[in-house]
């Protein structure tokens, strides 16, 4: 079997082979579930890289490779018939091409490997226009779960287009940092709230109205707890956070 033959015929399983992608995207599986993931589709990145340095039109080589991995998903997607169950499935896949495709490809290293990246944007685009997927790598995943990503406040920021950095969310995270975990309990509902808060945000992300749903959270929840911040009244804002994140899971989770 060719390189070439060996890579395009693996690409499709380089994504449709993640099973509940969600399931294992904590700071304390993650990093397990990746290296598995990985090492499970060595052989395809090395007949990729191969076949990569082995062609003349490297630029259609990559068009090839990532077209064969996006036709795949968007055949996977169509192939089912409710709606609902294939804005899931496609949320599923969203998820899998950046916590697992992108950086295995990138941690790969070589040198197909950024530009291969960069041509699946380019498909995943073409097939799912209304998708806004990024290339993520393994470190910024993983400096992310050091950081500990506050995952509702940053729909909701994603919402009305604010940035990583932006205000409510340094705010947030500073709060969470020195305020909360220094309180008894502080640790413990951090943890919980890392637990629950990846999978209401998954819920809310099915729904057509989610746009709407993170706007009532900002008004009825968020904004009033920054402001609680801004006053200096950090232990009422920990009774609101607490009780957004119980709501939510009622209603979400």
């Amino acid at each position: 079997m060719s390189y070439y033959t060996e890579a395009i015929q693996g690409m499709p399983g380089l994504l449709l082979d993640v099973e509940e992608p969600m399931a294992n995207f904590t700071q304390d599986m993650y990093e397990k579930a990746f290296q598995k993931y990985y090492e499970s589709h060595l052989a395809v990145y090395t007949a990729l890289e191969q076949g990569y340095n082995s062609v003349i039109d490297k630029a259609k080589y990559i068009e090839n490779m990532a077209n064969a991995l996006g036709d795949a998903a968007a055949a996977d997607v169509n192939g089912i018939r409710k709606r609902s169950d294939r804005q899931s499935r496609l949320l599923d896949l969203n998820f899998a091409l950046a916590a697992y495709v992108f950086p295995a490809i990138l941690k790969y290293g070589g040198e197909s490997s950024r530009p291969l990246a960069e041509g699946i944007h380019r498909a995943w685009k073409k097939n799912f226009p209304k998708t806004n997927v990024n290339i993520s790598d393994y470190a910024g995943i993983m400096k992310g779960f050091k950081r500990k990503s506050c995952y509702i406040t940053t729909a909701v920021c994603e919402t009305f287009g604010k940035p990583d950095d932006c205000y409510e969310l340094e705010m947030f995270r500073r709060y969470r940092d020195t305020y909360l975990m220094e309180q008894p309990n502080g640790e413990e509902l951090i943890q919980e709230y890392y637990n629950l808060a990846p999978t209401i945000v998954k819920h809310i992300g099915k729904k057509p109205e989610r746009k709407e749903i993170y706007a009532g959270i900002w008004e009825t929840y968020l904004k009033p707890c920054m402001r609680m911040i801004e006053e200096g009244k950090n232990e009422e804002c920990k009774d609101l956070y607490i009780r957004m994140v119980r709501d939510l899971q009622k209603k979400y989770a």
